[in-house]
């Protein structure tokens, strides 16, 4: 069978003030075309539809339209929940995905079956595809004891709640004859972050390291990371990346989805097709005169400035490159004086620092020195 896989599309996303809404139009048509042109069985969207877990109805009808022209390729479409997504308003628009043939899954319900979903393509090969929507660890708890495992103890970790719920979810893959997958969005010890996922969700706590996969998975489709990545782990697991360039932490991504063919008797074999439809990202640096020489037309730009600050500079950069979204002194150019500072400080009362600190600000108000003043004597008088 072959598999589309996708995550991350971040449909509302804003860069620096800057829509990025026809962007994702052009993007997401250039996916619905190559499902036209790959024909895939089945295509896995691995959470992260929108940017927001309040999304525009523009945004909104971006991705229902772009799930259902999916559909439209004869392809099975399963989508999940990402941790930017509000995986209840995902839930809510079941009614609809289940008219238009879509499955989606925003959140983890009380009945584990309801994430197991089973197909046969058209040349009769049976797939099954456990669907793990992303979890906080709030709900993680939750989901774990919701399916009466092991019961959650306060020493348990995230990767214990999780380990715990894909294992309940997978119990079915020992079935001959079928081809397992499973899809989950969440971080993997040992994968490299693509630069703008979102920090609370990829700090330690949140990673998972691969055991956490069953071994006779035939494939693992994983969103959250935005980097296009094989994970070393059991089994064949791969981050598709986003298909766009979120923020400038990704310039270097090569953005993509894969193409996955696999069967039950024939191991993953996986390659990227890319998506060039979106406007690149580039950091350019230099002095004015050398920014003159820029010509980057079609990519968004930060801009690292190497000229002394002034009045005025940011709208003279930004009348070269009018798609200059950041315009930033480089730091190169500002000179270090932590050290200087320090040495100011050194030795002087607060009174001396504070009075300093006033004059530097140009804040004359009268009395806000005598106020200082008793403040602080009010404050050594208690010690």
């Amino acid at each position: 069978m072959r598999i589309l896989h996708t995550s991350d599309w971040h449909v509302g996303k804003v860069l620096k003030g800057r829509t990025r809404h026809e962007e994702h139009i052009r993007v997401l048509g250039q996916v619905v075309d190559v499902a036209r042109a790959e024909r895939p069985d089945l295509v896995i969207v691995a959470g992260d539809l929108y940017d927001t877990a309040a999304p525009s109805p523009d945004a909104t009808r971006v991705v229902t339209r772009a799930l259902s022209a999916l559909r439209q390729t004869g392809a099975r479409v399963v989508a999940i929940g990402g941790n930017h997504d509000n995986g209840q308003a995902l839930d809510a628009l079941r009614p609809w995905a289940d008219a238009a043939g879509i499955e989606l899954r925003g959140s983890v319900r009380d009945k584990p079956e309801d994430l197991i979903l089973k197909g046969e393509t058209e040349g009769g090969e049976k797939w099954q595809l456990a669907a793990l929507p992303f979890l906080s660890q709030r709900y993680a708890i939750r989901a774990v004891e919701m399916y009466d495992l092991t019961a959650a103890e306060a020493n348990q970790t995230y990767a214990d709640h999780i380990a715990r719920l894909i294992a309940r979810l997978s119990e079915g893959f020992s079935e001959p004859g079928v081809v397992n997958l499973l899809t989950a969005h969440l971080t993997v010890v040992g994968a490299s972050a693509g630069g703008g996922e979102r920090e609370a969700h990829t700090i330690m706590g949140y990673a998972v390291p691969p055991t956490v996969f069953p071994q006779n998975a035939h494939y693992v489709a994983l969103g959250h990371l935005h980097r296009s990545q094989r994970v070393i782990g059991p089994g064949p697991v791969r981050y598709s990346g986003s298909p766009l360039a979120i923020d400038f932490g990704e310039e270097e991504n090569v953005c993509s989805v894969a193409i996955v063919d696999v069967g039950v008797d024939k191991a993953a074999q996986t390659r990227d097709v890319p998506i060039t439809s979106a406007k690149s990202l580039r950091t350019v640096r230099g002095t004015i005169e050398q920014l003159a020489t820029v010509n980057l037309p079609d990519a968004w730009l930060r801009v690292f400035v190497r000229e002394t600050p002034r009045v005025g500079l940011r709208e003279d950069v930004q009348e070269l490159l009018p798609n200059a979204l950041e315009v930033r002194i480089d730091p190169d150019m500002i000179p270090d004086k932590s050290g200087e500072r320090m040495a100011q400080r050194a030795g002087r009362s607060p009174r001396e620092l504070f009075g300093d600190y006033l004059d530097n600000k140009g804040t004359a108000e009268e009395g806000v020195r005598e106020l200082f003043d008793e403040l602080y004597d009010e404050v050594s008088s208690t010690k």
